[in-house]
């Protein structure tokens, strides 16, 4: 969708967002081009709310609490395999990216996204092909950051089971991780 395009008359979108000032910020914006917003800040709040509707669109944070948004993306794909789901994190990974695209998500999003951004992300509907493939080399801290992630998702953000994993003592893996927010 582009900025002069109206979302479909009475799109539905649910936002699924623990961090209550983003998400009041989101709603509002996407209220104002003509969506019909629904709001979760838990996993369980979102069941809820995708029980009882189906949604167009969902917007969700990746991690959520103490919990990981990955699960709310499974589950509302199961439930609703048309909604375009769009994650959003301050966590950015190659491997948290690629297991939201596996469990139904559209688009990865790195936090600090707009309204813009997702809105795009909604309307891309095939991948793009002419993205170079070539790129800036991975550091040795990019690399640790994404085995890092990996582990992350394996072990569902359980940080206590990832430092085990990983070898580290848990509040040695807390520091990278608050280091390391995008």
């Amino acid at each position: 969708m582009s900025e002069t395009d109206e979302p479909p008359e009475g799109a539905s979108l649910l936002i699924v967002e623990d961090d209550p000032t983003f998400a009041r910020t989101l709603r509002r914006s996407f209220e104002r081009r003509g969506y019909r917003v629904a709001s979760a800040a838990s996993p369980e709040e979102a069941e809820a709310l995708y029980a009882a509707e189906d949604f167009d669109f969902a917007v969700v944070d990746l991690k959520l609490g103490g919990a990981s948004g990955l699960a709310v993306v499974e589950a509302l794909h199961a439930r609703s395999p048309a909604t375009r789901i769009v994650v959003l994190t301050g966590y950015a990974s190659i491997a948290t990216a690629v297991e939201a695209v596996k469990l139904g998500a559209a688009h990865y999003l790195a936090k600090p996204s707009n309204t813009d951004d997702i809105e795009a992300a909604f309307a891309s509907l095939r991948g793009d092909a002419s993205v170079p493939l070539e790129g800036r080399k991975s550091s040795i801290k990019t690399l640790e950051w994404e085995y890092i992630h990996r582990t992350l998702v394996e072990c569902d953000f359980n940080i206590s089971e990832t430092a085990r994993r990983l070898g580290l003592h848990r509040r040695t893996l807390a520091r990278k991780l608050e280091k390391r927010q995008l």
